[in-house]
Parts: structure tokens; sequence; C-alpha cells
């Protein structure tokens, strides 16, 4: 009996390792992109803009979560009175890496922008990454930021993947009255869906894989896995833009299609046919682009 408890405890332990620990030392490469042919169009596009956003002269701002993690984040500043995008990055990604394009889309919009370490990422403290769960409280605790510090400025929340997944977890919260929007690139419908999904790459039924993921993210990182996005955006309370490629590998396509079919009246949902994960924008920018200001003034943004 001990033996066996011992073997679910150490499976429990590795499931954690595997799926939602991150090393307080941490070094993350924001020049790392994937190799695969997916990305062999956009990787030299992703790189100049990493290179190009890394110039632009930026505020570091620190904040704290609810349980008492101190949040980082990078603002770059536009203009006096411009609306606010904070913005998202996705699981074990990097703020500058996922939101080199959009970031510059913001810019060019004339947005200011808070561009945000996700807990147990870069600069941001934290051991634990927590698939949205505890990181649509900091986007609350973010956005609060703003709209304290930028005073009857509009605010946009915006994410990439885990990030995207974030907002909308965030958006049946109490947020503040500035913020007017929401953006998600190619978000999962919820935590355990996402997990289960890679359980399922890695030869694992999901019905086999998920118990241990469940007890050792409980065990191991006092994270309960419950809720997401498609669940949240039932209580929006804000309008929605949802972006996603056709060609996603690793978020599906329809986990967004589901996302909108649980609040079709907030949410928007546009696809791009040939964008692999997080690179709807590299791939068709113009497009994009009009897609999200178009969005924006329809907002009063």
């Amino acid at each position: 009996m001990i033996t066996l408890l011992l073997i679910v405890l150490l499976v429990s332990y590795l499931a954690y390792r595997k799926a939602f620990y991150s090393s307080l030392h941490r070094k993350e490469n924001i020049r790392s992109i994937p190799n695969s042919e997916q990305y062999a169009k956009g990787k030299p596009i992703m790189l100049e803009l990493i290179d190009e956003m890394e110039k632009i002269p930026f505020e570091e701002v620190r904040i704290k979560s609810f349980d008492g993690l101190t949040l980082y984040g990078r603002y770059y500043h536009v203009k006096e009175g411009a609306p606010v995008q904070i913005q998202f990055h996705g699981y074990r990604g990097t703020a500058i890496r996922d939101f080199c394009g959009g970031n510059k889309l913001a810019r060019e919009m004339g947005q200011n922008t808070l561009v945000i370490d996700q807990r147990a990422h870069g600069k941001s403290e934290g051991k634990t990454i927590c698939f949205g769960i505890k990181e649509k409280y900091d986007c609350l605790a973010w956005a609060k930021y703003a709209a304290k510090r930028f005073e009857g400025v509009p605010i946009v929340l915006s994410g990439v993947s885990m990030g995207g997944a974030t907002v909308l977890m965030a958006s049946e919260l109490d947020l503040p009255q500035s913020v007017k929007c929401i953006v998600a690139d190619c978000p999962y419908s919820s935590p355990e869906e996402i997990i289960g999904q890679e359980c399922g790459k890695m030869g694992i039924p999901a019905k086999l894989g998920m118990p241990f993921v469940k007890l050792g993210a409980g065990i191991f990182g006092n994270l309960k896995i419950r809720g997401g996005a498609e669940e949240a955006v039932k209580n929006a309370k804000v309008p929605i833009l949802i972006l996603h490629g056709e060609a996603d590998r690793f978020v599906p396509c329809d986990m967004s299609r589901k996302i909108k079919a649980a609040n079709p009246k907030m949410v928007t949902l546009e696809t791009f046919k040939d964008a692999a994960h997080g690179i709807s924008y590299i791939m068709e920018p113009e497009r994009y682009g009009k897609i999200t200001a178009e969005f924006f003034e329809n907002c009063g943004i």
C-alpha cells in the first residue's frame, strides 16, 4: 500500500514538473522560435520585430499579485492620453517574442502598451504556471493598476495562447470600467482540455493522465484545475475579439469556435487559413490590423 502511494506521488510530482513547474533561476531566450516548416516564412520577420522592440525605450513596472508575488512589466509610451493595451504572453513564452508583432501593431495604432511577464515567467516571481487559473487575477491587478495610473483612458486586455486564455478567463471578473474590450489570439478553451490534449500527444490517454496532473498540481503547486475561457466568456462584461490560425497544431482552432459558441453575442471570431500557432499577424498583417482596428472602433476606441 505504501509502495503504491509512493508511486502515485512520484508520478504526480513528475506531472507537476512537466506541466506547471518553472525554475526560479529560469533563463528565457526571446529569440527562440520553432524551426518547423510552419514558422520558416515568419521566423525572419519575427526576429526583426523582436530586435526592433528591444531597441525601444521602456519603463520597468512592478505590482503585487493577490497572493503576494511581485509581477513585472514593461511600459511603452507612445503618446499622452492614448488608450493602453495590456499584453499577456503564452505558456513558457516571453513577452517580447510573443508580442513582437502585436506590440508593433498597437504602437502603429497610437496605443501605449503594458507588456507583462506572466507569473513564473521572465522577471515575475512564482514557480508554478497556472494556465490562466491564477493569472486571470493577475490580469485584474494589472487592469486596476492601469486604470488608476491612466485615469479615464480606455484599456484593452490582449493575450496570445495562454495569455489569450488568461484575458478571456478574466472577462467574467469585476474589471475596471475603463476596460473596454478584450482581444485573444489562439486561446485554449480550458486548462483541462489543453493539458489533456498534450497528454494524448505523449501517448497517455487523458482519462489516465489527468488524475495525476490534477493531484500533482494540487499537492505541489497549490492549484485546482478548474474553469476556463469557454466557461468564463458566458459571463463576459466587455466585447471580445478572438483571432486564430486554422493551421494551429498546438491549440486547435476549434477551441476558439467553442469559446465563441459559448457567448456568440459578445464574441467575434476571425480565422487565418495558413497561420500556425500565434503567428496570424505575421502571416497576414494587413488583414489582422484591419480586423482589430475595426473592432476597436466599434468599442469606442
